[in-house]
């Protein structure tokens, strides 16, 4: 039996991990269009004149609360753990997170009309029928105009009025009255962010949580491809190599792989071209000092600078620095088809991308132009999926046709979901369950 896996991230490596466990004659095999694993939690080096510097692709820290994914992540690699600590950046004042139950820092002015409206809430009875509108119901008009529009347009590069609900679930705090009064008045606020405990490997890089696994597994790189036969169940690739397959699973996003399937509708390719996703330009800084990052990482509301957060890999891990006297940041800016052209041209332009981000380092005071001494510029070509109002129609109509082809999908995005590391990690575990 050939099983065919093609995507070497999270979800294409546990898939073939998993298969191969429950089938341990069958010829089992993950295609990878790049020349390295991992995927969106793979990542990279940087050199430096003190050494080499570890970045992951954008912040990725694992609080799995799945005993079964934590004992096989930690098989892999032991954790480091932290307790978050993420902080909020706005107009030169730094705000414990969630800001709106640690509203401390603000002036009186700011914080009265902030928690008035939260008391005299009138939004509460409406119907909600976009983010916007479940924004205003939680924390009032003032605070979601001063705080929670200007980042959902940095991170979801859309109007929030133009999201659907259906992936909140329990990603934002409502703190009670008491909670709100409380912060208003004290910085002494316990943590009530969704998870009270971040882990990371001890041995640097995230992917190592799963490197055992990937050991266990075979890749071939380097195997792009480009045309899918279903009913011959047959497979090209751009090196002009084929193969044939009896079990086809991908990990590959939803509107690319609709378009090298042979004869898909075009039905099907109208919904494909209905599902959005951010993509996310990385800004890494290496310094030589290591006194750079007080957070783990931090949220910047200022929409004056185009990155929406920031994290220090040298907070998650020392082995992420070639010395205790260095520390490293990277700055994350979000863009889709949403954005204006000028914004996607900035977003997309190194150079520009590079000296934005260490100007307004300086100018947040977090750092001087002769503590960096190496800087990386790379795009990550889907980041989160968008979810837009009728998305899940659209998703639906392409996974279903993917069930009819007898082709398995899974991952963020082949599932085309708000999935964190270890749901993409569960999400091909089931695949196994499906064949």
């Amino acid at each position: 039996m050939k099983i065919i896996i093609l995507g070497a991230g999270i979800a294409g490596i546990s898939v073939a991990y998993h298969l191969q466990q429950k089938y341990p004659n069958a010829d089992i095999c993950i295609y990878e269009k790049t020349n390295d694993w991992g995927g969106l939690c793979g990542g990279f080096e940087v050199d430096s004149p003190k050494g080499k510097f570890w970045f992951d692709n954008a912040i990725h820290l694992s609080f799995a609360s799945d005993l079964y994914v934590q004992n096989c992540f930690h098989s892999s690699s032991l954790p480091i753990q932290h307790i978050p600590d993420p902080m909020n950046y706005f107009q030169g004042l730094w705000i414990k997170h969630p800001a709106q139950n640690n509203l401390f820092p603000l002036c009186a002015q700011e914080k009265t009309a902030i928690i008035k409206d939260m008391i005299n809430n009138p939004n509460k009875k409406i119907n909600l029928n976009n983010f916007e509108e479940w924004l205003k119901a939680q924390y009032g008009d003032t605070f979601t105009k001063k705080f929670s529009l200007p980042y959902t347009r940095k991170y979801w590069t859309l109007e929030a009025k133009e999201l659907s609900t259906t992936w909140v679930g329990k990603r934002f705090y409502t703190p009670s009255l008491e909670e709100i009064l409380y912060g208003a008045f004290s910085c002494d606020t316990p943590n009530t962010y969704y998870a009270q405990e971040m882990r990371y490997p001890q041995s640097g890089q995230y992917r190592s949580f799963f490197k055992k696994m990937r050991e266990e597994v075979k890749i071939v790189f380097n195997k792009n491809v480009i045309s899918i036969d279903s009913k011959k169940k047959h497979i090209a690739f751009n090196d002009a190599t084929s193969q044939g397959y009896d079990i086809l699973i991908s990990t590959i996003p939803l509107p690319e792989i609709t378009k090298i399937i042979q004869n898909t509708p075009i039905e099907v390719i109208q919904a494909s071209n209905n599902l959005y996703a951010t993509s996310v330009a990385l800004v890494s800084l290496c310094f030589n000092n290591p006194k750079i990052a007080q957070n783990l990482w931090f949220y910047i509301y200022d929409e004056d600078k185009i990155f929406a957060r920031i994290y220090s890999p040298s907070l998650k891990s020392p082995n992420n620095i070639p010395s205790k006297n260095c520390s490293s940041l990277q700055a994350e800016i979000y863009f889709s088809s949403f954005n204006s052209t000028d914004f996607r041209s900035k977003a997309m332009d190194k150079d520009y991308c590079i000296q934005h981000t260490i100007n307004a380092l300086i100018n947040m005071q977090l750092c001087k132009k002769d503590d960096i001494i190496a800087k990386d510029f790379r795009i990550l070509p889907y980041g989160n999926v968008i979810f837009t109002h009728n998305m899940e129609k659209y998703r639906e109509k392409v996974l279903t046709f993917l069930k009819d082809q007898k082709i398995y999908s899974c991952g963020r995005f082949g599932e085309w979901d708000y999935l964190w590391s270890d749901q993409s990690f569960l999400s091909g575990k089931a695949i196994t369950d499906l064949i």
